[in-house]
């Protein structure tokens, strides 16, 4: 009895001993790398703030105080003391467009334009430096961030280049000297021709092309001037732009209008283990010609192995574009844009311009939805937004909507009815911040503070219980806050909190603003749901894998100007250090 007695009580003993004991062996061969003695801010359900987190294998083992996980420490454990610094879950960017915005100054530097000079000045070292005829492409320098606040005229751009074409193009939008109309065979007599969106803007006394077309740039017969890249060029230029998205805490991005040249580039670089971020993959469709044509289109889509990938690299869905930009003046809006000399509006019925019929747009989301494809579509205006919505529930009625995730691109314009309508069928809004940021000093001017109400509502969707996800449209050069739209998320937070903006007193509808906590979530919690990640990503908690950042500001303390200015430390992807400054 004493014998049995003594085993029972040595194995209790030996129990509590691997369990709780520092000579754990079983405990202490599990952590690669140990963080303690710092501010932990894990985007829970709950959003915990803790001291310490282990890592193993790439995952997250636990997060918790530093007593309890300091005992994971072994002989080859990477310990890392943070000093009181925060960790928090590496953003995820949910709209950009890396693969061509690192290329656009492969060939030659592009600078800042802040003005109508600036524009012409770049041309005319163009012309220079290029032979009689070849083309001057000019791309997303927006009127709306140009002091004048117009696009450049026909008589401006003339002179700048008179012997080579110019086109000074702006999403769907250009502005085009005289060359350049020529060689396009856009005149007065020019009409629409192949069943998609888009007109040319005529001189209401002569009839001739002012220069300005809308939607419908299709129809440029431009070519390329630059440097033809090799495949090894875009590989190196990709690579230091995802290193870049590192340096500013960036671990997950969503490429939102992909291409299979695209994925092809991405499944090269995870293959030879150079992939910084994590990559989820919307695939562009064009939607004119034929509509079993375009569907078959979307059901290719939904074979491509991609679609079954790891949480590195997958399609997960189908982009379209529904209208065209606020930036531009051609976002479709519910109410008439206005007479304007800033958009070069002389219409007063004109709303923008929606690209796809609602009737025909309602089979385009049925086939990506039957296909088991999330569907999301560039919707800027208010008018967009609302046709995607009607659409959306037209399609509840017989389809699971509400658990496909299916987002809005931009939904920069909406009302209280969209807003709702997003939240009851379970839409997510993807939102930009930098557009508030660039861009309100312009639109104010234009549709009056009052229009601009719902104008990025995020305070309203978050409150009535829907969730949004922050990105920046990344589209052009390397550089967090020199690229055409930042994609520095501190600036996007900072901008969600204090709806500030460049050269605008004031706060655009602050009663819109977000708290510190909803813009953390807002880059990542969000983000992960929205990219159906978040099974994967987004927060810091057991099991979940190791994207995290280690930053020198706590966002949740600091004074609001300090939001902008927060530097990453040391950005980790699967466990493994990206970026340390």
């Amino acid at each position: 009895m004493k014998r049995t007695v003594y085993i029972f009580l040595s194995l209790q003993i030996t129990i509590v001993l691997l369990v709780f004991g520092r000579s754990n062996p079983i405990v202490a061969s599990e952590a690669d790398l140990v963080l303690y003695n710092g501010k932990i801010i894990t985007v829970d359900s709950d959003f915990s703030i803790r001291q310490a987190m282990v890592v193993k294998d790439g995952h997250i083992l636990r997060v918790g105080d530093n007593k309890d996980i300091l005992r994971f420490k072994a002989d080859k454990t990477e310990v890392l003391n943070l000093d009181g610094k925060t960790v928090m879950p590496g953003f995820i960017d949910s709209h950009v467009h890396a693969t061509g915005a690192c290329m656009t100054e492969f060939d030659h530097p592009i600078p800042q334009m802040d003005s109508i000079e600036d524009v012409t000045s770049y041309i005319r070292k163009r012309a220079d430096a290029l032979e009689d005829g070849q083309w001057i492409i000019l791309q997303q320098v927006f009127i709306t961030r140009l002091r004048e606040q117009r696009y450049p005229t026909k008589k401006e751009l003339d002179p700048a280049a008179p012997k080579n074409p110019v086109v000074f193009r702006t999403g769907p939008d250009a502005s085009l000297n005289t060359l350049a109309l020529r060689l396009s065979n856009i005149d007065r007599d020019f009409s629409v021709t192949d069943g998609g969106p888009g007109y040319i803007e005529k001189d209401p006394e002569t009839g001739e092309p002012t220069g300005i077309i809308r939607g419908c740039n299709r129809y440029i017969k431009s070519r390329s001037s630059g440097a033809k890249p090799t495949e090894d060029d875009r590989y190196r230029r990709l690579l230091e732009l995802f290193k870049s998205y590192n340096s500013v805490g960036i671990t997950g991005i969503c490429d939102g209008s992909a291409s299979q040249s695209n994925l092809s580039l991405y499944q090269k670089m995870l293959d030879k283990r150079d992939l910084t971020v994590r990559v989820s993959a919307q695939y562009h469709i064009g939607t004119i010609g034929a509509l079993d044509e375009i569907q078959k289109r979307i059901r290719k889509v939904a074979e491509n192995p991609l679609c079954k990938g790891g949480p590195m690299l997958r399609v997960i869905g189908i982009k379209t574009f529904l209208d065209g930009g606020m930036l531009t003046g051609s976002a479709y809006m519910v109410k008439p844009w206005g007479i304007s000399k800033i958009y070069a509006i002389d219409d007063p019925d004109y709303r923008g311009v929606l690209f796809i019929p609602k009737k025909r747009l309602l089979p385009i989301v049925r086939t990506a939805t039957e296909c088991g494809l999330q569907f999301t579509a560039h919707s800027v205006g208010d008018g967009a937004v609302q046709t995607l919505l009607e659409v959306y529930e037209e399609l509840s009625k017989t389809m699971p909507i509400r658990r496909m995730r299916h987002c809005i691109t931009h939904s920069n314009f909406m009302s209280p009815e969209s807003i709702q309508k997003a939240i009851d069928l379970k839409v997510i809004p993807l939102i930009q911040p930098a557009w508030l940021y660039l861009d309100t000093r312009t639109l104010v001017k234009h549709f009056g503070y009052e229009r601009l109400r719902y104008f990025q509502p995020l305070r309203s969707i978050i409150e009535a219980g829907g969730i949004a996800a922050g990105g920046s449209d990344h589209m052009q050069k390397i550089g967090s806050l020199r690229s055409i739209n930042p994609y520095d998320p501190f600036l996007g937070m900072w901008i969600t909190v204090t709806r500030q903006a460049k050269w605008y007193d004031g706060q655009l509808h602050p009663e819109e603003a977000i708290s510190r906590e909803q813009a953390i979530r807002f880059y990542t919690i969000n983000c992960a749901r929205a990219l159906v990640q978040d099974k994967f990503v987004g927060s810091l908690e057991k099991d979940k894998l190791a994207d995290f950042i280690v930053i020198d500001t706590d966002l949740l303390t600091c004074p609001a100007e300090a939001i902008r200015k927060t530097q990453v430390l040391r950005t980790y992807l699967n466990g493994k250090l990206v970026y340390k400054r």
